[in-house]
């Protein structure tokens, strides 16, 4: 039976003439897991809202959505809510309690169920997702982690039919999203719950599904089984290539006619490869070392000398005993699981929470002795985790122009530069849109516009990536490199570690409210077992520190003229 049946539906925002959607026709069977994905903007996030009345956007729609055979206008909002169970990017913005316990039960008590069924609901679910250890909890002291896992229980308890998930794990570290995923692909298994879900890292989702479905500027352009899907985006839209899984690429770009979708599939690819001869190459050199000497003799951008930090005075330590430099014109970047200090770092850094002991310096100058105006004129720029906090105009263009005023530049200057970031970071056609209309990966571009546009000498970044298009990804990552050549110092905070191997000079593990290493990406990647890249987990039992996939290229194709050479 259908869970969905969408009819040519068509949908154009207001006051734009292009599409968001362009006659769109998908079945959506009960039970499937379904994947969807493409660039941002293509329409993801436009679609699935478009699957629950009281969160379809406004704008201009024809054609028809039927959810179980009834066009979705005329099913009534408590059978949508308790059916249609809906979970968004941000873990924040869907909790509406202060305790755990009353965040489970808060949907079934809006539908009116008895206590006896609310506690036996609640209690099966706290069960099933393993939450009895924080039951009584406030929900301020949970991490991302554990907030998703919440949102995602408190649906599940008014057992819905369909689960339609917007980029869940984008906020979270690594080994959450991974065990967030596998509580998903259970539900599905288990309880048979049909399955919509949108990402931009695929590493983990593919495999799960049943289904891929690929976008590109409001269209289908795609829909198979995930085996096949990798072939047709490389014949079809070789920019949407470089954000499949890493086994789909390795293989693909050795030019195989196999196509691996797991790390384990892919540790038996490699291993293939190698079963008949040892190989000669098995180390890539690392480039970061000559720039580490490079830098050594930079003058530091940021010191942090035995900080500690509390939010509260009788509360536990966030940040405890921290002590680390960054240079100028390096790029550091800070990983590490949700919960563990980051981001409370990065705001001791910019000023925003003061430390109660310990000594911050920026640029060889005590933080405390600058004042804002000073601290935030060239000096700088903060690009903080929610994106929407620095919309405060209506339109983009009118908050790009918001940030210069106050500086002394003319309008024309002013105009200047907006035109010029709009087109580096490809948000031309964004201008004229309300902030709050973007997909969570346009707001973080139109926020990183913002913040450019201060042209600061420090640049601090909290989970930049979050939300990004592989494609767009790669554009970040050239425009962050063009700022380091003007020596720009760039501190990110990421859980997105495939791009901190590939762009980053330093990586530093956050544990417990401190750094416990640091060390250049190849070297601080390749001596994890978890907290690691795709591409080392395939290939470690040959390979001794390849990371990323171009690593694994290089070397695969080395050996492999190395052999030639060898029959020759």
């Amino acid at each position: 039976m259908e869970t969905f049946a969408i009819r040519s539906l068509d949908f154009t925002y207001p006051n734009m003439k292009k599409k968001a959607l362009d006659n769109i026709d998908l079945c959506i069977n009960e039970g499937e897991f379904v994947v969807i994905c493409g660039k941002s903007g293509c329409g993801k996030s436009t679609l699935m809202r478009h699957l629950k009345t009281v969160l379809t956007p406004f704008g201009e729609r024809s054609g028809e959505i039927y959810f179980k055979g009834v066009n979705l206008d005329y099913v009534d909002d408590r059978t949508q809510s308790s059916q249609i169970g809906y979970v968004l990017q941000s873990p924040e913005n869907q909790i509406v309690t202060d305790k755990v316990w009353h965040e489970l039960a808060f949907g079934l008590e809006s539908l009116g169920y008895d206590n006896k069924t609310i506690r036996l609901r609640v209690a099966e679910m706290a069960s099933f997702f393993g939450i009895q250890t924080w039951f009584m909890k406030n929900v301020t002291e949970l991490s991302g982690g554990q907030k998703q896992l919440l949102n995602l229980a408190s649906i599940m308890t008014m057992q819905p039919s369909v689960l339609i998930l917007d980029e869940p794990t984008s906020q979270l570290d690594p080994i959450a999203a991974s065990e967030f995923l596998k509580t998903i692909k259970k539900i599905n298994d288990e309880l048979g719950t049909t399955i919509i879900i949108s990402e931009h890292d695929l590493e983990e989702v593919f495999p799960m599904a049943d289904r891929v479905i690929v976008m590109n500027e409001g269209k289908v352009i795609i829909d198979d089984e995930p085996r096949n899907v990798g072939s047709k985006v490389k014949k079809l839209n070789p920019d949407m290539f470089e954000a499949m899984p890493t086994p789909v690429k390795i293989a693909s770009l050795l030019d195989s006619d196999k196509s691996p979708i797991t790390v384990k599939e892919g540790r038996k690819f490699i291993d293939n490869i190698y079963c008949d001869y040892k190989p000669k190459f098995v180390r890539i050199e690392d480039s970061r070392d000559e720039e580490d000497k490079k830098f050594n003799k930079n003058e530091l951008a940021v010191k942090m000398k035995d900080v500690w930090f509390k939010y509260e005075k009788d509360g536990k330590d966030i940040v405890k005993d921290l002590s680390f430099e960054v240079k100028k014109g390096e790029f550091f970047c800070l990983v590490g699981g949700n919960g563990t200090g980051k981001s409370t770092t990065v705001s001791l850094i910019s000023g925003i929470n003061k430390p109660y002991r310990g000594k911050i310096e920026l640029f060889g100058k005590k933080i405390t002795g600058y004042k804002n105006k000073e601290l935030f004129n060239h000096n700088l720029g903060i690009l903080p985790q929610d994106p929407q906090s620095l919309f405060v105009k209506k339109t983009v263009r009118e908050d790009l122009m918001e940030i210069l005023s106050g500086r002394g530049i003319k309008k024309a200057e002013r105009i200047e530069k907006v035109e010029k970031i709009s087109k580096l970071i490809e948000i031309e056609d964004l201008l004229e849109h309300h902030p709050y209309d973007l997909s969570g990966g346009e707001q973080q571009r139109a926020a990183l516009a913002k913040v450019l546009l201060l042209e600061p000498q420090l640049l601090i970044l909290d989970e930049p990536t979050k939300g990004l298009d592989a494609g767009f990804k790669i554009k970040f990552a050239e425009i962050l490199e063009q700022l380091l050549k003007r020596e720009v110092t760039i501190i990110m905070v990421s859980h997105d570690i495939e791009f901190c191997a590939s762009f980053a000079h330093k990586c530093a593990l956050f544990f417990d409210g401190n750094i416990v290493t640091t060390n250049t990406p190849n070297k601080f990647f390749s001596g994890n077992n978890f907290y690691t890249t795709v591409a080392n987990r395939m290939t470690r039992q040959v390979f001794e520190n390849a990371i990323t996939c171009e690593d694994v290229i290089r070397l695969c194709k080395a050996n492999e003229k190395q052999m030639q050479a060898t029959l020759a």
